[in-house]
Parts: structure tokens; sequence; C-alpha cells
């Protein structure tokens, strides 16, 4: 199967997501992606090692989490030349066949623990590595884009002769639009997080722990070949305010608001990101339950209403719902946020009268936005998190999040 890259997708194509064909034009349009941007920001060559940006780049994967934890691997990108990944000692056959890769390499530790505490003389080693592949390709030794690499290893890199620059910027510029191939895969992300949320939902018991119920969700969203979860927000019953607390050992009660916010890395490291409330056991909702979901959902429905392709964020701002004074205090931090392979740019901040909005910017057809809604009322103690996860078009906004909200809660 062939693409025209410049041509667009037709989104209704019967794709096979799972095939490798499919995978590697995705990663092949990603990287191109990435080396349009380079070039337009006059950025020559970049140095990675958050595994996100890796991915995109050249949809390589090995221990996310660990990765996340210890510096293990980094990719080398040239605007015009090849691609180096540096993977972890035994496993460098993992990239075995990407299009996207030139050159395999092996890995210097960049961590105390990685490196037995020699530290140091790794670091200068990868400069060394990286900067005698910079001079062959390009002549000399001038800037390097990096993201949140050690500071031992970026101190060895100025050591050896580069300029330090933020590839991080670079990159969520890259990742801001979504290519019409990844947005098939973040539908294809979406189906099967809300599959697994429904097993989840069906499984909901009183009498079950919140890590029982929340293991429903893990496990059908693992059978699904979804890759993690990066938090754990289900919470039930007091532990819904104030929000922000994360699943235990806490049995579920009859009548308890159920709180889920599904964080998934899910397909092909495309993240879904919506929340729904729901109501344990079968009786009907109190009326500070009512109350306090249907404020959230007013809240939810009005934030989406004002979002579209042109609009400003600091339009969304001052048209966002106004949250009332009772719950002002804890409500959730921002409108929403950009989504993509993970939490993405922007972060939407309220506006604050007064305040000069720091954002200058404007939705574009392409981005996907996750708008935000929690409501808590220290008076009851019990609090609802709902949200959205949007596709800005060319005319407005598709929900992708197609979940039912819970008509108990909803209902008057």
């Amino acid at each position: 199967m062939a693409f025209d890259l410049d041509s667009g997708l037709d989104l209704d194509l019967d794709l096979d997501l799972d095939s490798a064909t499919t995978r590697h034009e995705l990663y092949v349009r990603r990287l191109a992606n990435t080396r349009r941007f380079m070039s337009s920001l006059d950025v020559p060559v970049m140095l990675v090692h958050d595994p996100f940006n890796i991915r995109y780049i050249t949809g390589a994967t090995n221990m996310t989490v660990f990765n996340l934890c210890i510096p293990a691997r980094y990719l080398l990108v040239f605007a015009e030349g090849p691609v180096i990944l540096f993977d972890y000692l035994g496993g460098e056959h993992l990239a075995a066949g990407l299009p996207t890769i030139d050159e395999v390499r092996t890995a210097h530790g960049l961590s105390h623990v990685s490196t037995n505490g020699f530290l140091a003389g790794e670091a200068a080693a990868m400069a060394g590595e990286v900067a005698s592949l910079v001079r062959d390709h390009l002549g000399a030794v001038d800037s390097l884009a990096v993201d949140g690499f050690p500071f031992a290893a970026v101190d060895a890199l100025r050591t050896a002769g580069f300029r330090i620059t933020d590839a991080d910027v670079l990159m969520s510029r890259v990742r801001r639009v979504k290519l019409p191939l990844e947005i098939a895969y973040m539908r294809e992300a979406m189906r099967r997080t809300i599959g697994a949320v429904r097993r989840m939902e069906e499984a909901l018991r009183p009498g079950m722990t919140e890590n029982e119920l929340w293991s429903h969700f893990m496990g059908e969203l693992v059978a699904g070949h979804g890759e993690l979860v990066v938090s754990r927000l289900l919470e039930s019953g007091p532990n819904t305010f104030p929000y922000f607390q994360e699943c235990g050992t806490r049995v579920i009660e009859d009548g308890d608001l159920v709180c889920l916010d599904t964080d998934a890395v899910a397909f092909e490291s495309c993240s879904v990101d919506f929340s729904r409330t729901f109501l344990a056991g079968d009786g009907p909702a109190r009326p500070e339950q009512r109350a306090l979901y249907r404020r959230a959902h007013e809240q939810l429905r009005h934030n989406v209403s004002v979002i579209g392709p042109g609009v400003t964020f600091e339009e969304v701002a001052r048209q966002a719902w106004p949250v009332p004074a009772e719950h002002r205090s804890s409500r959730y931090y921002c409108v929403g946020h950009g989504l993509g392979m993970i939490g993405e740019y922007p972060n939407l901040p309220f506006h604050t009268p007064g305040v000069p909005y720091p954002l200058d910017d404007a939705f574009e057809p392409g981005m996907v936005f996750c708008v935000e809604s929690y409501i808590g009322s220290a008076s009851s103690g019990q609090g609802v998190k709902l949200e959205d996860q949007l596709l800005i078009t060319e005319t407005g906004v598709e929900i992708m999040s197609a979940y039912p909200f819970e008509q108990r809660l909803l209902s008057l």
C-alpha cells in the first residue's frame, strides 16, 4: 500500500492499522514531518532521548516506562542525513526493519545507576561520538537541539563544542497538528479505550476496591494492545474530593460517585484522554450528586461549544463557563490541554481579569484537544470529573470520546 505524502488521506479508507505496511507508513510520514520542521526552523541536527519523541520520529520503542525513569537510549536525527538510534545494550535488534532508521548503535549510560557511578566518562564518550558523527555529516560542530537530557550529558555536549538549543520547542510544533494517518490511529486508540471503560463500568459493583475496579480497565486495555496508563486516576466516594487522588484499597460503597480519567497510551503510542463519573449500585442518585454532575456536564458542554478552528486560546478562556465561587478553589487547573502521544501543547489556563493572557495562539484543524471539567464540593465531600477529547476540523469540532454520560446523575 502506498500513500502520497502531500495528498492527505481519506480517513474512510479501510486501512489495516495493525499491519507493518501501514505502521511503517505512519513512521515515514512522521519522520518527514519532523524534518520539514527542522528545515523550516533551521535546526540541522537534533538529539532526543524522550521515548515519545523517539517513537514519534522513528516508530522505535523499547521499555517506555523504564526509559522515562532512566535515560538509556537516544536518537540522532539530521534534517538532511541519517537517523541513528543508540539503543539499550541488548535491545539493538528491536528496531530491525524500520524504514526510518539508518543505523543502530549501543547507547552509553547517562545516569549514575546505568554507569555504576562513572557518569562523567560515559557522558564524555557519548558527546564525543555524537560530535564525530556531526562533523562527518555537517563538516563542523555547531548547534544541537536536545530534549531533557541529564545535566551531565548536556555539560559533556557543550564541552564537545555544541551550542545547545531546546528540541522540545521544535517537537511541540512538530506534534501539534496531527497527520491524517495519525488521526486514523487515534480513532482506533479511542475505540479500544472505550471498550476498556465499558468493561470496567460493567464490572462496577459495591464491595470491590478501587484497585479491583481499575484492574478491569487496565486488563481490557492491555488485551487490546494498549501500552500504559500515565496515572491511576480512579477514585470513589470521599476520595472524589479534592481531585487527583489515585485509586487504592478503599472499598466502593453503594451510592458512591466513581470518577475515572483514562489517561491511556492506548495504541501505537496514541493517547486517549477522557473522563466519566459513574454511580455505584442500582439506586438513584442523591440530589447533591445530581447537582454536581449537572454543573460539571454544563461546564463541559459549554466549553466544547466555544472551541473551533481559528478561535484564539484567549477567546476560549474568556468565554469559558464561569465556575461558581463555591467550586472555584477546587476547580481543574486548566480549561483543557492538547493531546497526541501524551499530553501536549497547549495547556490552556483560565482567564484572570486584569492579567494579560499568556498564550497568543489559536486552534487549527488537525489539533486534538481535551476539555476538562471538575466540580467538587467541600460541604458534601464529593466531586464529579468529566472530560471530552476533541478533534478540531475545518468546520468545527468532532467529539472523539463518544462514551455515554451517567443518566441517573444527569436527570432531574
